[in-house]
């Protein structure tokens, strides 16, 4: 009978396990948003948050790294202090690993702002494949429930503002390096610079897929003066 009993909590907690993983959120790198989205990731392309990565390498960035007391000559792509503000998913499934580094991963992309995509990605296509056959519009709502972060500007602040005296309420170890103390440039305001395209990507018409709330707070600004893009998303 114990030994029944046992394998009963044994199987359950499997079970728990198991469930737990399928329903769980992972990255799956840039390439797959692009497949849609190829304004965004041509734009994308030549902002900072691309070239991230490459301001560890040694010799980039030299007087920035004396200033922030950093050894210029250092690779810091491999530092685990320093790589998780570089990449998308960093400590996460799906997400840039030291041991297998990922391309597509690498940098800053779409899935730091807008969540792993997962599960989301599958509602963009099964919903823009309705709107194309029929114009047949989904609640935005449905993206969010899919894991779709509509308001990211804590993802920024993650990195931008961590810091110690910085005001932001979730700093923690291990801390930026690069704060206004050391520079003003990198005082950081998160409504000035999500409308910088050298650090975000351009945007452009989203075809009405997707209607209703959530909305990021500048969705219909950005929209009112997007261009019109090689292949329009569903939702940027």
């Amino acid at each position: 009978m114990r030994h029944s009993l046992t394998f009963a909590l044994a199987a359950a907690a499997m079970f728990a396990v198991l469930s737990a993983s399928a329903t769980a959120q992972s990255f799956e790198g840039r390439k797959k948003c692009s497949s849609c989205h190829k304004s965004q990731a041509e734009s994308w392309g030549d902002t900072a948050h691309a070239k991230a990565m490459d301001s560890l390498k040694p010799n980039t960035k030299a007087e920035a790294k004396k200033k922030a007391k950093l050894d210029p000559k250092k690779d810091y792509t491999k530092d685990k202090d320093c790589v998780g503000c570089h990449v998308d998913g960093w400590g996460k499934e799906g997400g840039y690993t030291l041991d297998d580094p990922n391309k597509f991963t690498t940098g800053v992309g779409c899935e730091s702002c807008h969540g792993p995509g997962s599960k989301y990605r599958g509602t963009h296509r099964k919903a823009g494949a309705a709107y194309e056959k029929s114009k047949k519009t989904a609640p935005r709502q449905t993206l969010a429930d899919a894991g779709q972060d509509f308001s990211f500007e804590e993802s920024c602040n993650a990195c931008h503002l961590n810091y110690e005296g910085s005001g932001w309420k979730g700093t923690k170890k291990p801390y930026t390096p690069f704060t206004p103390q050391v520079d003003k440039k990198y005082t950081f305001n998160f409504d000035k610079y999500v409308k910088d395209t050298k650090a975000m990507h351009e945007h452009y018409k989203l075809d009405g897929t997707f209607t209703g709330e959530p909305k990021f707070k500048y969705h219909d600004d950005f929209q009112s003066k997007a261009k019109v893009g090689e292949k329009s998303g569903t939702e940027d």
